[in-house]
């Protein structure tokens, strides 16, 4: 691997918890992406918000190549096993939802509930082009309006957010330069690592899926071309057990802002069973004729 970098992580609620909660950003995300849930959630669990390398206010790699999940999956061993965690329970967004069934697919693993939003065990080579285009950001912006009007083009697909979560992207998306302008709050690196390899169909993480033992709880927006339905419906036939929540008016990703979608992750990881909390909730089985 890379060597020593600093992780950095922002932590909620109390350290003496009974239950830790582990939350874990998308491709270019930070920990702050999780500040609405982790708030609701810190009154029943400890919450780890985590800024994997090269994101927030972790360490950027010197060597970008370096950016790959091989790192990354070392860096939670180091952080858990520094913080003394032997069970936790994983909410992952996009990349941290795939980090989190790989996380899970392991030996002995320490994650007891897995949340993956909006993704799943095939992506699409087309989806990820259209990540890898909305990773591409002027090297600066001149105000915190320029970086958020950005912003709201590169996570229109999130929802109906508020003006506030609006800004709270903004604020904790970007950082402020010596010259009193801004950039987004990710080494610029790591757009570049992220251009798919041409000819492939997409990424398969199927073997990861069949190893996984533990209760889960797949999230999808309902135009997603990240998560496709089809994709959905192959992971619940070979796991019949996991629960699938779809949630109106989104595409790739859900923000996990809003009342409702918090509501049923917080119900899932408490291990109540599924509702209709205004998502569309498809637990299997059963399956329609």
């Amino acid at each position: 691997m890379t060597g020593f970098h600093d992780l950095h992580y922002v932590e909620w609620g109390r350290r003496n918890a009974r239950r830790t909660i582990v939350c874990c950003h998308g491709y270019s995300g930070n920990a702050r992406d999780f500040d609405y849930l982790a708030r609701e959630l810190a009154s029943e669990a400890r919450v780890i918000c985590i800024d994997v390398a090269g994101r927030g206010e972790s360490q950027w790699l010197a060597n970008p190549m370096g950016y790959h999940f091989g790192q990354f999956l070392a860096d939670i061993h180091s952080l858990l096993s520094h913080l003394k965690l032997k069970d936790v329970e994983w909410v992952g967004t996009s990349m941290g939802g795939l980090l989190g069934m790989l996380l899970a697919s392991g030996p002995a693993s320490p994650v007891k509930r897995l949340v993956m939003n909006d993704v799943g065990a095939f992506l699409p080579m087309d989806a990820l082009q259209a990540i890898a285009r909305n990773l591409e950001a002027p090297d600066h912006f001149d105000s915190l309006e320029d970086v958020e009007a950005h912003m709201r083009h590169t996570h229109r697909e999130w929802g109906d957010l508020t003006a506030e979560q609006w800004r709270h992207f903004a604020v904790h998306g970007s950082r402020r330069t010596d010259d009193g302008r801004y950039r987004l709050h990710f080494d610029p690196q790591i757009a570049r690592v992220a251009r798919p390899m041409p000819l492939t169909p997409g990424l398969f993480f199927w073997d990861a899926w069949y190893r996984v033992g533990c209760p889960v709880l797949l999230l999808r927006g309902e135009h997603s071309r990240v998560f496709p339905e089809s994709v959905a419906e192959t992971m619940l036939d070979v796991k019949p057990t996991a629960t699938l929540a779809e949630f109106a008016g989104c595409g790739h990703v859900p923000a996990l802002m809003s009342a409702n979608q918090v509501s049923v992750v917080r119900n899932f990881l408490r291990g109540i069973p599924s509702q209709d909390h205004g998502s569309r909730q498809r637990p299997y089985p059963p399956r329609a004729a």
